[in-house]
């Protein structure tokens, strides 16, 4: 059960050059050199064999056409709160999880666009979520959640002038296991700029995109643009580097505020702070074995020379420690780093959920169904 206790507060990015932080970051999740190399040659095998299809792409030059679209109940030609979510499932189907989530966004003002990448989708559901939504997409499954936020873009402007407040979403995480509202009123507290939930300093700190807010028409319109402008890889590893990790610094650079309610730094600083968490930090690879029995200070200070994903290295702490209201989907499925103590997730799972335990259990069937 979640036991929060630090007050939900913003954190302006870390100042930090990309340089050798990205390989240390590389080398802190894979755990080993060798588990590293295996992980480069896969990145480079991914950038290679979708060379040709980023090729034709960037002669194309055009935006997916969807597949289906059309307006949704919730349609308000006026709303100056605009989000876009992107979904995704193997059968098409919108679970009660992520129906609970766009109803939960609906109910803080936003006017949802909702963006399925999935093959079919069931008229049930595809009405069901019109009901929630301003407008319903379907369109092929390429560019991931970058893709789909850049060719809706056009499709944005269009519909709803000057947007004071522009949210990007995904359905890549499993709750909210806590109150959204006042992380949502937290970002909104901030002022204008761009805010995530989570920083991450993998390649020089950034915000992880599965919930990000821009707010005020200028930082609002540079989001816009960025989206509109970026080029759409086919490779997952470079569309995160063009899309996530540059993002933040480009928006900086802009003159925009950038800010997490769950600052990297608060989380290691909080993670040293707890001897079961050091347990938990020190089994998940070599570097940290020693890391139980550091000074407070020291040990803070060896997870930022060796940083770790938020979302998976921390997620026990970010739950139970900071309320946060997500836990990775990809986490709970695969834990792909071999994390100890990952099977435990639902103890972090309160019975007064927004999302019961019910509801996420039922939520990864449908992802796991082929």
């Amino acid at each position: 059960m979640t036991t929060s206790n630090e007050p939900l507060c913003l954190t302006d990015l870390y100042e930090s050059s990309p340089g050798l932080r990205r390989l240390a970051h590389g080398y802190a999740s894979s755990g080993t050199w060798r588990r590293l190399a295996v992980r480069g040659f896969y990145v480079g095998r991914d950038v290679v064999a979708n060379l040709p299809r980023d090729l034709a792409s960037a002669v194309r030059a055009a935006p997916v056409a969807p597949l289906r679209m059309e307006d949704g109940v919730a349609m308000e030609a006026g709303s100056k709160r605009i989000a876009l979510y992107v979904h995704y499932s193997p059968t098409g189907q919108v679970s009660d999880m992520v129906r609970r989530q766009l109803s939960l966004l609906a109910g803080t003002g936003f006017s949802i666009v909702f963006i399925s990448m999935a093959a079919r989708i069931p008229e049930a559901d595809w009405q069901a979520v019109r009901r929630l939504c301003a407008l319903v997409v379907q369109r092929q499954n390429i560019g991931r959640d970058f893709g789909a936020w850049h060719d809706l873009m056009p499709e944005v402007a269009r519909r709803w002038s000057e947007p004071v407040e522009l949210m990007l979403v995904n359905d890549s995480v499993l709750g909210p296991i806590g109150a959204l509202e006042p992380v949502i009123a937290t970002m909104r507290a901030g002022g204008d700029g761009l805010f995530g939930l989570t920083e991450s300093l993998q390649g020089g700190a950034h915000l992880q995109s599965y919930m990000l807010l821009a707010r005020g028409r200028g930082a609002v319109a540079d989001l816009m643009g960025f989206l509109s402008a970026m080029h759409i890889s086919h490779s997952k590893w470079l569309l995160i580097q063009l899309g996530e990790i540059r993002l933040a610094r480009w928006m900086r650079r802009r003159g925009h505020r950038v800010a997490a309610v769950f600052g990297y730094d608060r989380l290691a600083q909080a993670a040293a702070a707890d001897p079961a968490e050091r347990e938990r930090l020190a089994k998940s690879y070599h570097r940290l074995k020693g890391f139980a029995t550091l000074p407070d200070d020291q040990a803070a200070a060896l997870l930022h020379q060796w940083p770790l994903n938020p979302t998976h290295h921390l997620w026990h702490v970010l739950a139970t420690r900071f309320g946060g209201p997500f836990l990775k989907t990809e986490l709970v499925m695969r834990n792909p780093g071999r994390l100890p103590g990952v099977a435990e997730w639902a103890a972090v799972v309160p019975p007064d959920a927004p999302c019961p335990l019910p509801m996420l259990r039922a939520h990864l069937e449908t992802m796991r169904a082929a």
